[in-house]
């Protein structure tokens, strides 16, 4: 870059400054979306290095996983709320691939997740899709395709179904409110592969789990998931 385009870049900063997405800091140099600071000191769960961690707990007796994770740790009010929430309501898919290529990162020394044929965001219904315009498992899927030597199978399984929000009901009512919601559409393509389920945060598993049970209809299906973060 030359002196004046330098200058030109430095100028645009100043109108139009880079912010970190996660805590608002001015991002410096080849920083992208994300500071360093926070990059390093971010909740990690560490979850890939441990089979048995909290997210497997929840699924099991309940369906059959290679594998279960969570990147993060999420927190009312804390760094990682702010972060996905300019991802998914303030038009920042680019968010999720980054998200998708550090979770790739930590994932790719886990050898429960290898090797991996297909990976599958959780479907929005297709008017909630119109409304946000993208899926934000979606963007995540991406970013870990990247780097995980594997296709994005994202028009497969499918939320035939449009349910009411999630957020305020308890897990019972999740439960119910995901009953044969989802549906796979050429169940074919995905006899005796690995897939990786993906979804942007799991509470009590309950979209995951209507899914996994779809997917797992299908044989010789192996099937892992991992999701942005895990809530608290």
């Amino acid at each position: 870059m030359n002196l004046r385009n330098s200058y030109l870049a430095d100028f645009v900063n100043l109108l139009f400054p880079r912010l970190c997405q996660a805590c608002n800091a001015s991002l410096l140099g080849t920083e992208d979306l994300i500071c360093t600071d926070c990059l390093y000191n971010l909740p990690y769960t560490n979850f890939h290095t441990q089979p048995d961690n909290i997210v497997a707990q929840q699924f099991w007796g309940k369906i059959d996983l290679q594998q279960a994770y969570a990147m993060l740790y999420f927190e009312k009010g804390g760094k990682v709320q702010h972060l996905i929430h300019q991802f998914k309501y303030k038009g920042m898919p680019k968010i999720g691939n980054k998200l998708g290529n550090i979770a790739a990162d930590q994932l790719l020394n886990s050898t429960a997740i290898k090797p991996l044929d297909h990976i599958i965001p959780v479907p929005l219904h297709k008017s909630r899709l119109r409304e946000r315009g993208f899926n934000q498992s979606t963007c995540f899927a991406q970013g870990l395709a990247a780097k995980l030597q594997a296709t994005v199978e994202e028009h497969n399984l499918i939320r035939a179904i449009k349910t009411a929000t999630q957020t305020h009901k308890n897990r019972f009512a999740r439960y119910e409110n995901m009953k044969q919601v989802f549906a796979v559409k050429y169940p074919e393509r995905l006899e005796g592969k690995h897939i990786l389920l993906v979804d942007d945060i799991v509470t009590t598993g309950s979209t995951l789990e209507a899914c996994a049970q779809e997917l797992l209809k299908i044989p010789g299906l192996k099937l892992s998931i991992a999701t942005i973060a895990y809530a608290l």
